[in-house]
Formats: structure tokens, C-alpha cells, sequence
């Protein structure tokens, strides 16, 4: 099996991110394409898996069990199952990452507000 998914057809949030879920195309992972502003950002949250981050452009600050993790270009942060974490923009220029999750589908369990995604 294979397949593309085009831009015109991919989910997005408000804030334009890209949520894909690969359950529908026959893949075993799902991902966000993250592209937001300064400060935005998931609040507080886990997943039943881990989750893999490649920054590709700006800086973020990750939160991961409550310690601080400052990343930048090229950097890739890993989160084991379980580990409550979030992620922050600190600018001053758009934050370009990819949120890799290990799971055919995306499952999130919400642990406080969201500061924008």
C-alpha cells in the first residue's frame, strides 16, 4: 500500500499546524507539523506512547516530567510513554518541528489548557 497525502487535504488546527493520523493511509505513526508563533504552544499533556520531536527552525522550550528542555535547529527531543510534557515558542521567529507519534492514531489525554498548538 501507499499513498499522499496532499497540502489541500491535510488536517490542519487553527493556528496551521498539521495533524495527520496514520491509521488511514496504512501507517504505524502519526505527526504534527508544527509552525506557530512565538509563545504557542500544547499545554500540559501525555500519551500512552512516545513521542519524537525534530526541530527544524526557531527555538522551543520543552516541559518533560517538570524539568525544562531548551531546543534548537537540528535537535531532537525524545519523551518516553507516560511523561507529562508540553512545548512553548520562545521566538522571536516562528517554531517549524515535527511531533513524531508512535501510534497509528493520535491519543492525548489533556492535563491543563492549551496556549495555542
Amino acid at each position: 500500500m501507499h499513498s499522499i497525502l496532499r497540502p489541500a487535504d491535510q488536517e490542519r488546527t487553527p493556528t496551521g499546524t498539521v495533524r495527520f493520523e496514520g491509521e488511514a493511509s496504512g501507517s504505524g505513526v502519526s505527526l504534527f507539523l508544527v509552525n506557530n508563533q512565538p509563545g504557542e504552544g500544547p499545554g500540559l499533556h501525555r500519551h500512552p506512547y512516545s513521542e519524537t520531536w525534530v526541530v527544524r527552525s526557531g527555538s522551543v522550550r520543552f516541559t518533560a516530567d517538570g524539568e525544562d528542555l531548551d531546543a534548537g535547529p537540528g535537535d531532537i527531543v525524545v519523551v518516553g510513554p507516560e511523561t507529562p510534557h508540553k512545548f512553548e515558542n520562545l521566538g522571536p521567529g516562528r517554531l517549524d518541528l515535527v511531533c513524531v507519534h508512535d501510534s497509528p492514531r493520535i491519543i492525548q489525554e489533556e492535563l491543563e489548557e492549551q496556549a495555542g498548538a
